[in-house]
Formats: structure tokens, sequence, C-alpha cells
């Protein structure tokens, strides 16, 4: 019970910081944290913004309640799966971007290789096909992507993000953001041309290295 306080003070930190920059409205979006065979995740129908540590749940691997009151947030097959295929993920978010979701729209697809910090610090952004929020055919559509990537759009339902531990995640998502601005804007102005492909060799190789802490 003691690590899970501070844990479930980001969960509440990384919400509300969520709210503020307006990836998410009310109730929506959902953020979990693995520790060991437990899971820390939001609640169902709590609007993010006004969260408190002790409304978040603790459920076991399978996503039955251990700890909390209420129901856990709808999408926690989606999380669970995160952390049955990538023992190197601790934390997972999910949030309803306004640019990100607005990209999965138009048909624009943010794995092409534009932005060089994107394919350094990310590696590619895919989108995943649509389905059904909350239900299990969101795990199915994010299945493979999940196995590459730390950051998928989900068609007309936001992104996902995965790290290390919660701010990671953050961050991945708010990068993700920022990336989905800046092509939307650029694609205003007319096509936009990827980077070359020697380029994205020679990127790709430095963020093998930046994500190995070199």
């Amino acid at each position: 019970m003691t690590l899970e306080a501070p844990l479930k003070q980001e969960i509440v930190r990384v919400c509300r910081m969520l709210h503020r920059k307006n990836y998410l409205a009310a109730t929506d979006g959902n953020v979990s944290v693995r520790l060991g065979d437990r899971v820390l995740v939001t609640p169902s129908g709590v609007h993010k913004g006004l969260m408190e540590a002790n409304q978040v749940i603790t459920v076991d691997l399978t996503g039955r309640v251990l700890r909390g009151e209420g129901r856990p947030t709808s999408e926690i097959r989606m999380h669970l799966l995160a952390y049955e295929l990538r023992p190197d993920v601790g934390a997972v978010v999910h949030a309803h971007l306004p640019y990100a979701t607005a990209c999965t729209l138009a048909g624009i697809d943010l794995l092409e290789p534009i932005l060089p910090e994107v394919v350094i610090t990310l590696g590619g952004i895919p989108t995943a096909p649509y389905a059904t929020p909350g239900s299990a055919a969101v795990p199915e559509a994010i299945r493979e992507f999940l196995r590459e990537y730390d950051a998928i759009l989900l068609s007309r339902h936001g992104a996902m993000t995965v790290g290390q531990d919660v701010m990671d995640a953050y961050n991945k998502m708010e990068k993700l953001e920022h990336t989905a601005r800046v092509v939307l804007v650029a694609r205003l102005q007319g096509p936009v041309s990827p980077l070359p492909a020697a380029e994205v060799e020679t990127l790709r190789r430095i963020g093998e290295k930046y994500r190995a802490g070199g």
C-alpha cells in the first residue's frame, strides 16, 4: 500500500496536466501505472481535471478490482495488453488529443518520417484502425503496433502512449500532439515532403542510442 500512494499522486498530476493542455475533456481519457502484479488505473466516469488520489483504483493483471470504489476505466483492456506484451512498459496514457484526432479524421499519416525529433524519440507514430471505444476490438486493433511503437494514434479516438513511468508516457503524448499540430499546419500550405531515406536511417541509429540512454 505504501508504494501505491506516490504513484497515485503521479497519476493525478498527469491527469491534471492532460486536462490543462486540453488533451482530454471532462471524463475522457485514462491513465495507469504498473506496480508489480498490480495496476493503478483511473476510474470510469470521473473528471480527470478534478480527480483525487483516493479515487484511483487498484486492479490485478486481469482487471479484477483489488481496491477502490467504482469501476476502472472502460479502456482497461488496452492498458492490460500493453503490460502483457511489453515488460518494459510501466505506464500507459490514453487521451483524446484534438490535433492528433483531427489527423485521423483527415487521413493524415504521422508514421511518415517528417520531423527528425520524432524519428529519434518515438521511431514513428502509426495509426490503428477504428474500433468501438471500450470494446474488446480496441486491444486487437493496437496489438501489432504495440509490439514496436510507444505512441499510437487511434482512429477517431485520440492516442495511446506507453513509457517506463507515467511522466515518460505523458511526455510522449505531448510530443505526439505537438507533431500533429505542426503537420496539420504545414499541410494547409501544401504537400509535405518526408525526410530522405538516408537521413531517416541516421536518425534511427541516433534514436537507438537515445532510447538506450546513451
